[in-house]
């Protein structure tokens, strides 16, 4: 720890007294859009991811193996493959087959980079997501939905009101971890053009060949995570305080 503690206090130190007012001026507004850009494809994509994880979710419990094994194959698949990889498959696979895409009219989407990494993303991290919440529902006891039974609820009501909250408390901290992951694992997107934090750190490199353009983006990188790391852990501490007393 206190390695990493030097090293963080030599990074700062090394950028204050490397501070060019005029790299600042120049290329801050272009660091703070291109966060922008990673945030907000970061958020929409964990959100959308989310609402196609539950059925995903159910599906895999299912007793009925045809979801079962669509589903299965579905979190296989893009649990077991690089994300650059479903990228690179979305933005130029789906490009091979323009003709197609414009005769049912959805060419005007996968045209964009920007909505070629949206659609990767949120298929990625359903299958994460899609893992965790099925981990978390099956960790509430059986004797929970039999108790809801006895107070008369059906067992769409007894899974919204009893079964659900529980889980989500045991899948906080994997939800947390894979927040940060697609943080971390967004920087792809600027392979394919998108310009995020990452696409204009490449950027601003090439015209200044100036090393610390990288150490600038790692500084962001460091403080979004380090910012989701704490919020959630307050999330976490508020949600859990009748367990800790």
């Amino acid at each position: 720890m206190a390695v990493w503690i030097l090293a963080g206090l030599g990074m700062v130190w090394w950028l204050i007294g490397a501070w060019n007012i005029e790299f600042v001026d120049r290329y801050l507004p272009r660091y703070l859009a291109g966060l922008w850009t990673t945030l907000s494809l970061v958020a929409i994509s964990i959100v959308l991811g989310a609402a196609l994880s539950l059925p995903l979710a159910f599906m895999r419990m299912s007793d009925n193996p045809v979801l079962g094994g669509i589903a299965y194959g579905y979190v296989y698949f893009f649990r077991g493959t690089p994300l650059l990889a479903q990228l690179f498959l979305i933005y130029y696979g789906f490009g091979t087959f323009r003709a197609e895409l414009e005769a049912v009219g959805l060419w005007w989407f996968f045209r964009d980079a920007w909505n070629c990494a949206l659609f990767a993303f949120t298929l990625n991290t359903a299958a994460y997501q899609a893992e965790i919440l099925r981990g978390a529902i099956e960790s509430v006891k059986p004797g929970q939905w039999e108790g809801g039974a006895a107070l008369g609820l059906r067992p769409l009501q007894t899974f919204r009101k009893i079964v659900l909250p529980q889980a989500m408390i045991v899948a906080l901290r994997p939800y947390g971890n894979e927040i940060i992951l697609m943080i971390k694992g967004s920087a792809v997107v600027a392979l394919i053009t998108v310009f995020d934090l990452m696409a204009v750190t490449r950027r601003a490199f090439s015209n200044t060949f100036d090393f610390q353009t990288y150490i600038w983006a790692a500084v962001f990188y460091l403080v979004i995570v380090e910012t989701v790391r704490i919020l959630w852990n307050r999330l976490e501490k508020r949600l859990t305080r009748h367990q800790q007393r």
